[in-house]
């Protein structure tokens, strides 16, 4: 005989869900009411006397801010999104030792980003940086390169190259995880199937998996455009006399005292930011659209 279905009212669902809805509520309405005051004071500042929102585009320096974080965000995002990929098909692969391979992968996540860009600071110093050391011979193993120490902090392309060298040591780990967990929801059958009718390594990346891994390809360009573009640390340590716009805004608050300014500058990088979310979802669409009509 069959047993009737209980049906659950409302209340009795609340019950059931009572301990869940007494820690996610707190923690949602302090998020969501952090976020309400700051958009609040976001636009307050941004929209008040002399409109800084569009006066801000007068500051030569907030220009040059937005270049830099702009080709920052250009060059870096798929940087990391190239090194995600080679990363996660190496360990994707089953062979010995391929544990201790992800293992050490993971280890620059681990490592707090201060103290990485600290490192690298201090590797790349003028004059007698580690790097300096080497080229100049300093070290018996490697040969005299230069004859005078390189000042890497003076030079504009040298340096926010650095910080961007940093924040792909450093977060490439992510980008990898992400890929990786995309490359094992692929079925093998159709790599299989594909490597009987003869199809080469290349065309079964290019035809199965691209097109079943746009999601996760998606989600790290969505990520990792977010976070280059908001990057602090890695510019502020590396490249402090090229400042992106992220420390650009810490300067305008907290040096300079210029609260209007510097919320206008963080308005403008959140419309950025929604801007590049936006592209990256819509070319990630189309690229699918593309590879599968193929």
């Amino acid at each position: 005989m069959l047993k009737k279905i209980k049906k659950y009212s409302t209340w009795e669902k609340l019950k059931d869900n009572l301990f869940i809805i007494g820690i996610t509520v707190p923690s949602f309405l302090y998020l969501f009411a952090f976020l309400v005051i700051v958009l609040f004071y976001l636009f307050k500042f941004s929209f008040g006397e002399g409109l800084p929102i569009l006066s801000v585009f007068s500051e030569g320096e907030f220009r040059k801010a937005l270049f830099r974080t702009f080709w920052f965000m250009l060059v870096g995002t798929p940087l990391q999104l190239v090194v995600g990929i080679i990363l996660a098909l190496l360990v994707y692969e089953s062979f010995k030792g391929v544990g201790l391979v992800r293992s050490l992968f993971l280890v620059p996540i681990a490592i707090p980003a201060l103290v990485t860009a600290v490192i690298l600071n201090l590797l790349f110093s003028y004059p007698f940086g580690h790097i300096n050391d080497l080229f100049l011979g300093k070290h018996f193993f490697f040969p005299k390169i230069f004859t005078a120490p390189l000042n890497f902090s003076g030079s504009e392309f040298f340096s926010i190259s650095l910080a961007m060298l940093g924040k792909v040591w450093r977060d490439m780990p992510i980008a990898m995880l992400i890929i990786l967990a995309g490359l094992q929801t692929i079925e093998k059958e159709g790599y299989e199937a594909a490597q009987i009718m003869g199809a080469s390594f290349w065309q079964r990346f290019k035809y199965i998996t691209l097109p079943l891994l746009t999601p996760a390809i998606s989600t790290v360009l969505i990520l990792r455009s977010i976070e280059n573009w908001k990057e602090f640390i890695f510019p502020f340590i590396v490249a402090p006399a090229y400042p992106l716009l992220g420390v650009l805004i810490e300067r305008l608050y907290h040096v300079e005292q210029n609260p209007q300014l510097a919320c206008a500058c963080a308005l403008w990088l959140v419309i950025f930011i929604g801007a590049s979310v936006f592209l990256f979802t819509f070319l990630t669409k189309a690229v699918r659209t593309y590879l599968v009509k193929v």
